[in-house]
C-alpha cells in the first residue's frame, strides 16, 4: 500500500477554505468531514484536512502561526507549466494570493507560489522528467 500524507491546516473560515481548495482541484470527502473540519482529496495519497481554529486547538496547545509568518511550504507536482499557472490563477480567483514569492523558471523546472486564504504556502511546480531521470542516474552511479 502506498504511503499517504494528510496535511492538517488551521483555517479561520472553513467554507472559504473549501472553496479555495476546490478551485485547485481538490475534492471534498464528506465521510471524513464535520462542522469543524473538511477533508480535501488531491489524489489517492494526498489529503488536506482543513480544521477550524477551535478544532485545531483540540490537537495542540501550541499557538497558530500569526498571519504573515512562515511555517511550511508545500510543493505540489504538476504535469506541465500550464497546470502550474492554472492552479495559481484559479486559487487567486478564490481568495488566495498569487506569487507571494517570485515565479522561478529554470528551463527544466518552473514553479509559482500561492498563499491560501489563511496564508499557507503552496508551490505548484513542473519539472522535466528527463532531467529528473538524469539526476537520479548520476546520483546512483
Amino acid at each position: 500500500m502506498p504511503r499517504m500524507i494528510f496535511v492538517n491546516l488551521p483555517v479561520a473560515d472553513l467554507p472559504r477554505a473549501r472553496t479555495f481548495y476546490e478551485a485547485l482541484g481538490f475534492t471534498h470527502n464528506p465521510a471524513f468531514s464535520d462542522a469543524g473540519g473538511a477533508c480535501m482529496v488531491f489524489s489517492e495519497t494526498i489529503y488536506v484536512m482543513l480544521l477550524t481554529h477551535a478544532k485545531w486547538q483540540g490537537f495542540t496547545t501550541r499557538p497558530i502561526c500569526p498571519a504573515g509568518s512562515s511555517e511550511v511550504s508545500l510543493a505540489l507536482s504538476c504535469d506541465d507549466k500550464a497546470e502550474v499557472n492554472r492552479l495559481v490563477d484559479a486559487g487567486a480567483l478564490c481568495g488566495g494570493k498569487a506569487d507571494v514569492n517570485p515565479p522561478e523558471d529554470h528551463g527544466f523546472m518552473f514553479q509559482r507560489t500561492i498563499a491560501d486564504p489563511d496564508g499557507h504556502i503552496w508551490e505548484p511546480f513542473w519539472m522535466d522528467a528527463a532531467m529528473d531521470s538524469e539526476n537520479t542516474a548520476a546520483a546512483t552511479a
